[in-house]
């Protein structure tokens, strides 16, 4: 199993809704909910995780 260290976004809300991200893994970007640390982890490309990126700063 891979352990992932998980950090939570700075772009997170104070009301719960959180995403947390761990780049530790090389060639992995994963991603989870924060309020379900057992749930699903999405895991993606850093070149997926930067073209998420720059599509949020998008107007």
């Amino acid at each position: 199993m891979i352990d992932f260290d998980f950090v939570k976004s700075s772009f997170s809300s104070g009301n719960g809704e959180c995403v947390e991200v761990a780049l530790n893994v090389p060639g992995t970007v994963a991603v989870r909910d924060s309020k379900v640390r057992t749930g699903p982890v999405l895991r993606v490309t850093p070149a997926a995780w930067g073209a998420f990126r720059a599509g949020l700063r998008k107007p």
